[in-house]
């Protein structure tokens, strides 16, 4: 029963639900009163979810999934729906027995395994799923994906970042054939180029992003531009990490639902819809370190931890994005950055 003087701190449980610590400066007031109004809506998802999911297994593409996508997937069906949306399903069971077969080999390539093993304890150590003293411990299975996927795709063998998006996968799955599968969908078709030795992905989209800005919010642009910051300063873990420790995780889970279903303009949105609400508070900085702390500011706070009223406006806020935008800015970039190689 709850005692009449109990503070949210004593109410909200110091670990969440993922196995994430609170950080210590952790606003329990707020998320209290954020999570008392989230809480319906989760409900309400859960039980539309459950009708729709009743009617066909198969996911099929409509506006109606994509709505449903939209305003969230409730965690108990969000391993199966990423599966679906994503095509991790179709090529799990076109392969089966591919994921357990790479890691019986057991021939890997020992540079492989030793960059894995570095980046193990470096995985969340504010969550104690990752911690070597859990029971079980998921290091073991994060270990199991990455070289089993570094295997897989020995173009992009392992990079750092991938452990981040992985160790995000497994806590959904729980399951490490699914996890790798999700991990090929997002590397191998959703996302560009990001994580190859050359990341030319990665450097084509933080340069879309900058054109992007410049169009939607130029005064932005025109600051950058003033001090001379690369957006790859700011912005460049936003892409690579999928915005996992940038921003909070039920925000974060809520954007990957999308981005497994709509591609990757969904991190422009996030993005765009960041810059876009901040502007006059980056319009403060005067130099470039004050650029940078800024940038860092804008990814913390309510307004990024109100999840449901955040991806309701990532949707508004950048206004149209359309595909053809996005693949023609692609497109003009890279062939700039491919003659400079």
């Amino acid at each position: 029963m709850a005692q009449e003087n109990e503070t949210p701190k004593d109410k909200i449980p110091r670990i969440d639900v993922y196995g994430f610590e609170r950080p210590e400066e952790f606003d329990y007031a707020f998320y209290e009163d954020f999570y008392s109004r989230y809480l319906p809506i989760l409900t309400r998802r859960a039980i539309k979810w459950s009708k729709l999911l009743k009617k066909s297994t198969a996911v099929e593409k409509s506006l109606k999934v994509k709505r449903y996508i939209r305003k969230g997937i409730p965690n108990e069906h969000r391993c199966n729906i990423w599966m679906i949306v994503s095509g991790a399903q179709v090529q799990m069971e076109q392969n089966p027995g591919y994921y357990q077969s790479i890691l019986d080999e057991g021939n890997e390539d020992a540079k492989l395994k030793d960059a894995v093993i570095t980046d193990l304890n470096r995985t969340f150590p504010d969550n104690v799923q990752f911690r070597k003293t859990a029971n079980p411990c998921l290091q073991s299975n994060l270990y199991n994906v990455l070289v089993a996927y570094g295997q897989h795709n020995r173009r992009v063998g392992y990079c750092q970042g991938m452990n981040f998006i992985t160790g995000y996968l497994l806590l959904v799955t729980k399951d490490e054939e699914k996890s790798f599968w999700l991990l090929d969908a997002l590397i191998g078709r959703i996302l560009p180029d990001y994580y190859s030795p050359a990341m030319i992905g990665l450097k084509t989209d933080q340069e879309v992003l900058g054109e992007l800005v410049k169009m939607k919010v130029p005064a932005v642009a025109e600051l950058m531009e003033r001090h001379a910051v690369m957006w790859t300063l700011v912005v460049s873990r936003w892409f690579i990490c999928l915005f996992i420790d940038i921003l909070p995780v039920e925000t974060v889970l809520r954007i990957w639902d999308s981005l497994f279903y709509e591609g990757s303009k969904i991190i422009f949105r996030v993005a765009l819809t960041l810059i876009k609400q901040y502007q006059a508070f980056i319009l403060e900085a005067r130099n470039f370190p004050e650029i940078c702390e800024k940038f860092k500011e804008i990814t913390k706070g309510r307004y990024v931890t109100e999840c449901h009223v955040f991806m309701q406006k990532i949707f508004t806020e950048p206004g149209s994005l359309s595909s053809v935008t996005i693949t023609k800015l692609r497109e003009k970039h890279k062939s700039k950055l491919l003659t400079q190689e």
